[in-house]
């Protein structure tokens, strides 16, 4: 680690001269002795580095989302050009300069705080060997010696020897308690920021080997921190420490704020954003109006999230705009409602009694058809007997009549089912004793 350190030497005496700018500022709250002034002195200079790595953090968030979005046609070039890996590596080039990301961005903070952290270890190793470096003079080093974290002093490591630990006017017992509890709390903080951007900021919709990566690194880099933490002075476990807590916090802000679209985050937004729009009548703020634009924008193709948002809004009376506004409408209420138009309903099944019933009103159409009939037939005999009679009486030249005969109707529908419910062809003739 010394050898490393070294390499990072030429930026040993700007994070040295941070140091003890910010020392003057606390010692003269809690004395330049305190391990007061000298840690909150670590803890200034991380949130320093952290508020100017802000710019790489966004392009590190926007990267990450772009290769969530590019892991279905990444695979899918793995997959066709498999034999071939130089044309595999060509496409993916390719790929990655059409759609503007960048596979290193994802690291760009973490690379860029090495450089300081290195420097840090640097400055703080040096402390320890009784050696002035950088803006720290003999004053500065003996004040800084004398510094102790809850009993453990600044420069004291977990396996340092109980005659080193003793120099620095402490016990071997309380260094590697505090060290220890820092390097759990360290470990810890580093996992859960990785879980809650694997279980909340991650489209679930989407199975790539991308998302067993990031899996498998929310438990490497835990256990990886454990074992390189026991040999970091506590002044660099305060400065991890805090990185961590500081990325904890700003990748929740960024979760609730900006989630991911598919993620559990980005339900849990808009449907704080559909209660807003509810209890105010309007949607709030510019970023918000932003939101709600690019939903409207993907018209169908929004995801679930979206699409719940957007019937949400409806349930409540509103519809969202092209511009990100949205206004009341008394329609989308009543479709939402469900009034828009009834449903077309099946016609209830019979039952067997019913069907009884229908088959026995059936017999007494055809009963009542065949009483008909047999009037009609009487009717036209009479007729025709009465025919010869009329004839004798009509004049010469006259054209005879036609004979009158009896229009048949329509047949009824008891007629139709008898009539349909014959067999075809010659009949079998019925047996005498049925007739």
């Amino acid at each position: 680690m010394d050898t490393i350190a070294s390499l990072f030497s030429f930026i040993t005496w700007p994070v040295s001269w941070v140091i003890v700018q910010f020392h003057k500022l606390y010692g003269a709250i809690f004395g330049p002795d305190t391990g007061w002034a000298w840690g909150l002195s670590i803890v200034s200079l991380v949130v320093l580095i952290r508020i100017c790595l802000i710019p790489l953090f966004v392009k590190q968030i926007k990267s990450t989302r772009n290769m969530q979005a590019l892991q279905p046609k990444m695979k899918a070039i793995q997959e066709r050009y498999k034999s071939d890996k130089q044309r595999q590596s060509e496409e993916m080039m390719k790929l990655y300069k059409e759609t503007g990301t960048n596979p290193l961005s994802s690291c760009l903070p973490i690379l860029a705080q090495s450089p300081f952290f290195f420097a840090l270890y640097h400055v703080l190793s040096g402390i320890a060997n009784g050696k002035t470096i950088g803006v720290i003079n003999q004053p500065l080093l003996e004040s800084a010696q004398k510094a102790h974290i809850f009993g453990a002093p600044l420069a004291a490591k977990f396996m340092d020897s109980a005659s080193k630990v003793e120099g620095l006017g402490a016990t071997l017992t309380d260094v590697r308690v505090i060290t220890a509890i820092m390097i759990v709390m360290m470990s810890a903080s580093q996992f859960f920021t990785q879980r809650q951007l694997m279980t909340k900021n991650v489209d679930l919709t989407v199975k790539t080997p991308f998302m067993q990566q990031q899996k498998m690194l929310m438990y490497v880099f835990p256990v990886m921190f454990a074992v390189m933490g026991i040999n970091f002075p506590v002044g660099v476990l305060v400065y991890w420490l805090t990185t961590n807590v500081w990325t904890m916090g700003q990748q929740m802000y960024v979760i609730n704020q900006n989630p991911t679209p598919g993620s559990k985050a980005q339900a849990h937004y808009l449907d704080r954003l559909v209660k807003s729009v509810t209890q105010h009548g309007e949607v709030q703020g510019k970023r918000r109006r932003a939101v709600v634009q690019a939903i409207v924008a993907k018209g169908p193709d929004r995801n679930d999230n979206e699409r719940k948002f957007i019937t949400g809004l409806s349930k409540q009376g509103f519809v969202a705009q092209a511009d990100g506004t949205v206004v009341k409408s008394d329609t989308a209420l009543l479709e939402a409602e469900g009034g828009a138009a009834p449903k077309r309903q099946q016609p209830k099944r019979q039952t067997k009694a019913q069907r009884q019933g229908g088959a026995t009103v059936v017999q007494q159409d055809d009963a009542a058809a065949k009483t008909s009939l047999t009037k009609d037939s009487t009717d036209a005999g009479d007729s025709a007997a009465e025919a010869p009679q009329d004839k004798r009486t009509e004049p010469q030249g006259a054209k005879p009549q036609q004979e009158n005969k009896p229009k048949q109707g329509k047949p009824t529908a008891g007629q139709a089912r008898a009539k349909s419910g014959q067999r075809k062809g010659q009949q079998r003739p019925k047996h005498p004793t049925k007739k």
